[in-house]
Formats: C-alpha cells, sequence, structure tokens
C-alpha cells in the first residue's frame, strides 16, 4: 500500500494537461472581461447616436 501511494505520489502525467486547462480558463476569464467592458462602450455609442437622430 506504501509503495502505491508513493508511485502516486511522484506521477506527474496529468500535471501538464491541468495547467493547460488552467492557462486557457484563465485566458477565456480574460476574453469575457475585455468583451464585457467593450460591448457597453459599444452599446453606450449607440444608444447615443440613437439619441441624437431623435
Amino acid at each position: 500500500m506504501k509503495s502505491l501511494l508513493a508511485r502516486f505520489a511522484k506521477d506527474e502525467s496529468g500535471a501538464t494537461a491541468i495547467e493547460y486547462g488552467l492557462i486557457a480558463a484563465g485566458i477565456a476569464a480574460v476574453i469575457v472581461f475585455i468583451v464585457n467592458s467593450l460591448g457597453t462602450k459599444v452599446n453606450n455609442a449607440l444608444k447615443t447616436v440613437n439619441d441624437n437622430m431623435k
């Protein structure tokens, strides 16, 4: 049982996949923040154009 736990603790085969997943999640969070910010600015600009056309 001890050797099984020791082998499990030393096994790093899934570490790279987890790291790539964390990087992808971080990039996705940044993209969501940027799109949300730009969406608000575009919405305000279009509202201003709409108000000026009335």
